[in-house]
């Protein structure tokens, strides 16, 4: 059993940054591509980023890439997305998740544990 930790949300203006943490216990964090999705109010969960177990590989929704960055340091169990240039649009719940699959995976439905997430409010 894995557990997975969110903190970093809050509010921001837009085109500001924010930096969101993901805490691992419980498993061996080093077996898991490890995940980052989001999901809006009245809205289905969506793939932000993904990150392969050793780090070496690293993956984006077409809406975040070139603003996001995820990273992982697998001694410390903890997962990271910087996200820069913030948009109103990126306004959501944030959630962590860990997937035992191929590299790549960007269904919620291959994800093997969750977070509870953290709250994302980017205002205009």
């Amino acid at each position: 059993q894995v557990q997975l930790v969110e903190s970093g949300g809050g509010l921001v203006q837009a085109g500001g940054s924010l930096r969101l943490s993901c805490a691992a216990s419980g498993g061996a964090f080093s077996t898991f591509n490890m995940d980052w999705f989001r999901q809006a109010p009245g809205k289905e969960r969506e793939f932000v980023a993904g990150i392969s177990r050793t780090g070496g590989i690293t993956y984006y929704a077409d809406s975040v890439k070139g603003r996001f960055t995820i990273s992982r340091d697998n001694a410390k169990k903890t997962v990271v997305l910087q996200m820069d240039s913030l948009k109103p649009e990126d306004t959501a719940v944030f959630y962590c998740a860990a997937d035992r699959g191929g590299v790549g995976s960007r269904s919620p439905d291959a994800m093997d544990y969750w977070g509870k997430g953290t709250l994302v409010t980017v205002s205009s």
